[in-house]
């Protein structure tokens, strides 16, 4: 009879890096971070008079493939829209931080990849700014 496998499973680590965000910001009292809301999409309307800005979203970009259940990688990118391009950068910095020094249940380490870098969201104007980091995943036993 063949032994059984140990069945392991990986969280979202897209919802994770939300949740991170959006508990870690709302303890902090930089002006720039003030009202900051986090999602994992995409926001509709995001013109600079609405009360939405700065607005924080987490995307998982890829998975790397992992050769054992005991770790997962994956990239999240980052990208905050705010009333102006410096206030877009420093929370952008600011929420790269976070998440660099965070290790919990689901993300149990981070490594900066790219960005912040500058830009300009076409649809609406709107400053913004965006980053990638490395998470690595802890796996949980299903």
């Amino acid at each position: 009879m063949a032994a059984m496998k140990t069945l392991t499973v990986f969280d979202d680590a897209q919802a994770a890096g939300a949740t991170v965000l959006r508990n870690a910001l709302a303890l902090r009292d930089e002006e720039f971070a003030a009202g900051a809301s986090v999602g994992t999409k995409v926001p509709t309307d995001r013109s600079p008079e609405l009360s939405r800005l700065p607005y924080v979203m987490v995307r998982k970009d890829t998975d790397a493939p992992h050769s054992s259940m005991a770790n997962a990688r994956v990239t999240l990118r980052v990208t905050v829209w705010h009333k102006d391009v410096d206030q877009a950068h420093d929370l952008a910095m600011l929420c790269q931080g976070l998440l660099i020094v965070h290790s919990g249940p689901v993300i149990r380490g981070v490594r900066p990849a790219t960005g912040p870098l500058p830009a300009v969201d076409d649809p609406s104007g709107v400053d913004l700014s965006t980053f990638t980091v490395l998470a690595n995943v802890r796996p949980r036993l299903a």
